[in-house]
């Protein structure tokens, strides 16, 4: 018996080679549910069909008639029970594939983060900066702030993980690889959050990506890559975290004024990081293998395709304009119409434009007048 990697995660990558009286037989389908549908019709059993299991190390195939062939829900039990039926009574290789399998299971295919676990921390979150609507005030660099990314540390030291601060503010959390010349894979999110937000937005990413490294740990699962639990600083209020680990934090940067009060560049000294040191925070491109950020979908599509996750495609390249609208005062009770020089007016017109011009082309783009900085009426 020889296999190739038990525990791949894609069927259509999985390569399983049974050697049996001289022959073999192979799972090399580039669509599971073609050796499905052929067991199925060799059954007399009716379309329509789906992999149910979708993950190689969960699947328990046979060969029948020279082919491989899905027959039945994934247990060890089956797989071993298989093998000795159909290759002649192999009991220790048999015994030894069917711990493969069920190691793949457990390692990869039935993983499962405790969902009640992170619920719990998401709502002890919240507790910082709670406002009476229900939602977080949590606004970068504000004491709610502080004290909740010193609440994300802890649980990033209750998951194994060993955690940093660096200059420019942000939280690491690391978890050694097996191999330690592979790059990082880097998945996280932010805590903060614009003033009256919600208790979901950034945090569900952070704290999933901290289950994810407790929940491997708790398993025993060692991964290849090291991975990395990031906590970026200061997302809602212009991408300072991440900017900062990826470019040039330039000083009219650091000088200007966030919401809560204080400049980028004090804001960054306290949450313990140093701004004198900011090159010291910079990745190299192609540092990292990936990175991954489970967000909140806040555009209410898979909602109403009833879809529970999906993956994005694209992201909004924003752009933002002032625009001044100028008229002229005068008495609204003489003024005739036609000599009124009214901004209001104009501005009123033009916020009707922009709607207009935006879902006069098909696609996905978007267009927003967010505020209206000034108005005399």
């Amino acid at each position: 018996i020889s296999t190739r990697d038990w525990s791949s995660d894609v069927c259509s990558s999985d390569l399983i080679t049974f050697a049996r009286s001289g022959q073999s037989a192979t799972w090399a389908s580039t669509d599971p549910d073609d050796t499905l549908l052929a067991f199925a019709e060799a059954q007399g059993l009716e379309p329509p069909f789906a992999c149910r299991a979708g993950v190689c190390g969960t699947c328990a195939c046979r060969v029948l008639e020279g082919e491989v062939r899905y027959i039945s829900e994934p247990t060890a039990a089956v797989a071993e029970g298989f093998l000795r039926a159909e290759l002649g009574g192999l009991e220790a290789e048999a015994a030894a594939v069917a711990a493969a399998r069920s190691s793949g299971a457990q390692g990869r295919g039935a993983l499962r983060i405790n969902g009640a676990r992170v619920n719990g921390h998401l709502t002890e979150l919240s507790k910082f900066g709670r406002n009476p609507q229900g939602g977080v005030s949590r606004v970068a660099y504000s004491d709610a702030d502080r004290d909740g990314r010193a609440y994300v540390m802890q649980l990033m030291r209750d998951a194994k993980l060993e955690v940093s601060v660096d200059a420019a503010a942000n939280i690491w959390g690391r978890r050694r690889g097996s191999d330690a010349s592979l790059k990082p894979i880097v998945i996280g999110s932010h805590i903060d959050s614009v003033p009256e937000g919600g208790n979901y937005d950034g945090d569900v990413g952070t704290l999933g990506a901290i289950e994810v490294a407790r929940t491997l740990g708790e398993a025993g699962v060692a991964l290849r890559h090291p991975l990395e639990v990031v906590c970026w600083q200061n997302e809602e209020g212009g991408l300072y975290g991440s900017h900062g680990a990826t470019g040039v934090l330039a000083a009219q940067e650091l000088a200007g004024v966030s919401v809560s009060g204080k400049t980028i560049r004090d804001g960054i000294a306290f949450l313990g990081g140093d701004p004198a040191r900011l090159d010291s925070a910079r990745r190299p491109k192609g540092d990292a293998a990936c990175y991954i950020e489970l967000h909140i979908e806040q555009g209410g599509n898979l909602d109403k395709e009833k879809l529970n996750i999906g993956i994005v495609e694209g992201i909004v390249a924003i752009v933002r304009n002032d625009v001044t609208i100028e008229g002229f005062a005068n008495h609204a009770g003489t003024t005739a119409m036609a000599d009124r020089h009214d901004a209001l007016l104009s501005a009123s017109r033009f916020v009707e434009a922009v709607n207009r011009i935006v879902t006069a082309s098909p696609g996905r783009q978007v267009g927003t007048v967010g505020q209206i900085g000034r108005a005399h009426v």
